[in-house]
Parts: C-alpha cells; sequence; structure tokens
C-alpha cells in the first residue's frame, strides 16, 4: 500500500472538511441548516450497497509437511469479478452514540486448467488439471461510535470495531478435493467524520485498520484497512441515496494458512431511516 499517498488524500480530506462548514456558513441566509440535518434525525438506520470490485485475493493452506503455495484467486482458479451487496445497520440511542453492524458476504466460483503445478491443503495439483473452485469470504462488523465533536451541520467521532472473518476455499479435480478454512475476529480502531456540503448532502470518511505482528503470536498475524468515502443525499429525513468509494486490504496468517485480499471501488446505495 502506498502510505504516502492516503496520506496526502487525508491531509485533502480534512482541508475541506474544514472548509466546507465555513462555505456552508456564509451561504446560510439563503438556504438555512435545520437542526439537526434531515440526515441526522433518526434512531434507526438501515442502508444496502452494491458493489463490482476487481478480486484481488491470494491464499495458500499448508498440510502434510508441505508448504503451501499462494494462489491467486484469479489467474489460478479462474475466479471471476462478480457484483456484491453489502447491509449496513445503525442503532443510535443517543444523538453522540451509535451502535453499527455490517455484513457483506462474497461468493465466487470459477473453472479453469491449471498452468502451473502448485500445492494446497498438502495435495499437489499439476499442470492443464482441470479444478472447480468455490470461494467463500464473508466479513460481519460490529462496532461502537462515539461522536465527541458534534454541532447541526458536522460531527466528527471514533469508532471501537470486532471484525468477523470467515474464510472457506474448495478446490475439486479429477483427483481430488480440497478445503480450507479461517475465521477469526479482528479488532480494529477508527475515526469518522461527517459534514453537510448543504442541508440536504453530506459527505462522510470512515477509516479503521489493525496489525497485528508475529511478535505477538507466530502462528497468529494479522492486518486490516478499510476506507470507505461517501456521499448521501437525503430525499427527506426517511430516505436516501448513496454513492461511495471503498478500499479493502486484509492479510492473514493462521497457523497453516495464509491469505490476503485487496479490494476497491466505486458502490452504490440506499439508506431508510427512522
Amino acid at each position: 500500500m502506498n502510505w504516502t499517498r492516503w496520506t496526502i488524500s487525508g491531509g485533502c480530506f480534512v482541508y475541506i472538511f474544514l472548509l466546507l462548514p465555513g462555505m456552508a456558513h456564509a451561504q446560510s441566509s439563503a438556504v438555512p441548516f435545520s437542526d439537526p440535518a434531515p440526515g441526522e434525525n433518526y434512531h434507526f438506520e438501515v442502508s444496502g450497497n452494491l458493489w463490482n470490485p476487481p478480486l484481488g485475493l491470494k491464499v495458500a493452506s499448508e498440510s502434510l509437511g508441505l508448504v503451501g503455495t499462494s494462489i491467486d484467486a484469479v489467474i489460478d482458479l479462474g475466479l471471476e469479478r462478480k457484483t456484491l451487496g453489502e447491509l449496513r445497520v445503525v442503532v443510535r440511542p443517543a444523538k453522540k452514540h451509535k451502535i453499527r453492524f455490517s455484513y457483506l458476504p462474497m461468493r465466487y466460483s470459477g473453472q479453469s486448467a491449471l498452468h502451473r503445478e502448485f500445492i494446497f491443503n498438502g495435495q499437489r495439483f499439476g499442470l492443464n488439471l482441470p479444478l472447480t473452485t468455490e470461494l467463500e469470504w464473508n466479513t460481519m462488523l460490529l462496532a461502537y461510535e462515539y461522536d465527541f465533536l458534534y454541532k447541526d451541520n458536522w460531527f466528527v467521532g471514533f469508532t471501537l470495531n470486532s471484525k468477523f472473518t470467515n474464510t472457506k476455499v474448495n478446490i475439486a479435480s479429477p483427483i481430488g478435493t480440497e478445503f480450507a478454512t479461517a475465521q477469526a475476529p479482528v479488532p480494529t480502531i477508527g475515526g469518522v467524520a461527517r459534514v453537510y456540503v448543504v442541508p440536504n448532502v453530506s459527505v462522510t470518511a470512515d477509516i479503521s485498520g489493525i496489525k497485528i505482528p508475529d511478535s505477538i503470536n507466530e502462528s497468529y498475524r494479522a492486518h486490516y484497512f478499510d476506507f470507505d468515502l461517501y456521499g448521501t443525499v437525503n430525499i427527506n429525513r426517511y430516505v436516501g441515496a448513496q454513492v461511495g468509494y471503498r478500499r479493502i486490504d486484509v492479510g492473514y496468517h493462521f497457523k497453516l494458512d495464509d491469505g490476503t485480499f485487496q479490494m476497491k471501488g466505486l458502490y452504490f446505495g440506499g439508506v431508510v431511516r427512522y
């Protein structure tokens, strides 16, 4: 990951975040902000998004003393890009407090003839061998958000998150079927900020992540980075439309299994609240 690029992007967002409230205030005589803004007058919110990012996934599984090969899900297994659906739920018991839940199921399948030999879960797969692959990578989020700075048309907060990841890879061929699974909770911390550029249009940035080095536990290490920037157009206090850009970067080592997962791209969705 190019951390310099993300640092510059973050700096630009902070500049915009600080500048826009002042611009909105200067125009307040023409279009006054409500108290609160239409998108902030709720106790329960549900949103759904459609996302079609390129698949960047590599997995390896060791067994029977044979070191697993790093397998590319697209090049080696023939998995194809597809549209993903995500569910997000927010419960807001008080103005500055939120409980957030999200579920992103990812299921891919593909067929291929191997262009190279590799080892997966102790099984050697030879050149030109036909394969059928099923992949499931499901992530769930349970988070608490506290907005420590909260105004009529913007807020800044922090989040405490637990990401639950469940990965299953099943590879079938004429010589047999092999599978590998990995699941573990990944605690993350993050920050969130939202600004209303006009009373019914907001821009939100949500960043979370963590890195668990192998110095803590040699059999378990992981990193998780999730960057989400999206805009919401609130038709009224109950319904809105969203468009955003999201980047996910995940890596893990669980005992004998390894994996890296990277996806990024635009998504579109809608939100209802009351």
